[in-house]
């Protein structure tokens, strides 16, 4: 699974990586945990008569709510979704066709060991580039008429990198792709679904202070020996 990752994107960057032109800054955050609110990519809007869709950053609440659902706090448990069965499950079945998105990311965190004392593994690009984690991204009406918009992270197999620390990892989409999976109705969007090139990333260990949501700063990423 995915359940923290980094976001220290500064706007520019944004901008040169997923084309979403201006956008508003946003601080870094180094310990991002589910239920806060985290940026994404999606198409917005099209502008007229078949006009292509610009690209829009929009903030939404990590933890997927199905727009059918009863009580929010499902989204407690729909902070990630398999890749191989998000046309199966009802909580993922329309968001699959009709609302992917981006996760803009640095860096993500996987736990690696048996309970009671699992290491915490920070994951990043090779050259520490941003990249972008599928995801897909649903709305959601309460009984007042208040809209909530929520996502989740798509997961899948881990490659040779973080196959020894854990069996799963974010499913990574190359810049090449942004456009293909965006695109809800690409019906070669399936293809996509494969873990990321393992000598295009580098992981090393991290300090327990991961553990805790309210840490968020850069000693969150510091690479240490024993991750004591």
């Amino acid at each position: 699974m995915c359940g923290r990752y980094a976001n220290t994107c500064g706007t520019e960057e944004l901008n040169a990586r997923f084309d979403v032109g201006w956008v508003e800054t946003a601080p870094p955050h180094y310990n991002i945990a589910p239920g806060q609110q985290v940026a994404i990519v999606r198409e917005g809007e099209r502008a007229g008569d078949g006009a292509e869709a610009k690209r829009e950053l929009a903030f939404v609440r990590w933890g997927l709510i199905p727009s059918w659902a009863k009580d929010p706090a499902i989204g407690h448990r729909l902070i990630n979704a398999r890749a191989e069965t998000l046309g199966e499950k009802p909580a993922f079945r329309n968001a699959w066709r009709r609302h992917h998105c981006l996760i803009p990311a640095t860096a993500f965190y996987e736990w690696q060991g048996a309970a009671g004392h699992k290491q915490p593994w920070c994951v990043a690009m090779a050259d520490n580039s941003p990249f972008g984690m599928a995801g897909l991204w649903e709305r959601w009406r309460d009984p007042a008429g208040e809209v909530l918009e929520t996502c989740t992270i798509i997961t899948t197999d881990a490659n040779a990198l973080l196959s020894p620390i854990h069996d799963r990892m974010p499913l990574i989409i190359a810049p090449e792709n942004y456009a293909a999976w965006l695109n809800s109705a690409n019906p070669h969007a399936e293809k996509l679904v494969q873990p990321y090139p393992p000598e295009r990333m580098r992981a090393w260990r991290v300090s327990m202070r991961v553990n805790t949501a309210s840490h968020d700063d850069p000693a969150c990423m510091d690479d240490v020996e024993d991750g004591t």
